[in-house]
């Protein structure tokens, strides 16, 4: 069953990068932006990553914290952080269980060949850990943006 704006975002606690463990417990009491993204230093989930990072000074303003979350390794997120200076949570699912709550591990197609990806796919979530706004396959371009406009909105 797909998550909906107005429902309680699924729990979660997971290895992070730099040893850190993230948890939605761990953030209650700030507005969240949990976005999820297929593969490290891969050229889209790369110019996202960017983009979140250099957006942070805007999205702490708007008491929002940044998560970003794809079933790579902690290695590989500790690489792809220290490759590009990014300075939030990538946090690391490779058993795809947080992935599938949020329904975003989901079935794709290249080539006419199938396979299990994660759809790249952003939530915003209010300070009590209600789902605000969900931005389902995102294109990159402009994004970061309407996201922090719609974080300001909850500010």
């Amino acid at each position: 069953m797909p998550i909906a704006p107005g429902e309680p975002a699924p729990d979660f606690t997971l290895p992070g990068a730099g040893g850190e463990t993230v948890s939605l417990a761990g953030l209650r009491g700030h507005t969240i932006v949990l976005y999820f993204y297929p593969k490290d230093d891969t050229s889209g989930c790369t110019l996202e990553a960017q983009g979140f990072n250099a957006a942070q000074d805007a999205f702490a303003a708007a008491d929002a914290r940044v998560i970003g979350v794809s079933p790579d390794s902690v290695k590989s997120h500790d690489k792809f952080r220290a490759k590009y200076g990014l300075t939030f949570p990538l946090a690391s699912d490779e058993a795809k269980t947080m992935l599938e709550a949020y329904g975003v591990w989901v079935e794709k197609s290249m080539y006419g060949r199938k396979y299990m990806g994660v759809e790249r796919t952003t939530l915003l979530i209010d300070r009590e850990g209600t789902i605000a706004r969900i931005w389902p396959k995102v294109k990159v371009p402009g994004h970061v943006e309407e996201v922090l406009e719609a974080a300001k909105a909850l500010a």
